[in-house]
């Protein structure tokens, strides 16, 4: 068997896998409701403002901090937006697993960082 032939045969896997299963149903669920698809975005912006003040500053706002918590607040309260979220948290613990352990595989350190 080829390494083709077993990557396919990993992304079936995948596929199937229950974290990627309840993840697909819960992102169906979000595109078929606008508000859901706009908090959505909303949000990813604001975690997108905080990861570039993180970044540049060395620290997020305490407006942006109190911004994300309020969204959080109402994300809370929308059973679709968090259930997708809390899908989406767990497919990303899994997924980088998957990449840690391909990586190790591969045996080469691409950070060529001074350690």
């Amino acid at each position: 068997m080829n390494i083709y032939d077993k990557a396919n045969e990993f992304a079936e896997e995948l596929k199937n896998c229950n974290e990627v299963v309840k993840l697909r149903e819960a992102s169906e669920k979000i595109k078929v409701n606008q508000k859901d698809k706009d908090m959505l975005s909303d949000f990813r912006k604001l975690q997108l403002k905080a990861y570039s003040e993180q970044m540049e500053d060395g620290k997020v706002s305490d407006e942006t901090k109190e911004k994300i918590q309020n969204m959080g607040s109402i994300i809370s309260t929308n059973p679709s937006v968090n259930e997708y979220l809390q899908a989406e948290q767990k497919f990303s613990v899994i997924w980088n697993d998957l990449l840690k352990i391909l990586n190790d595989a591969i045996g080469i350190d691409f950070s060529f960082e001074e350690k």
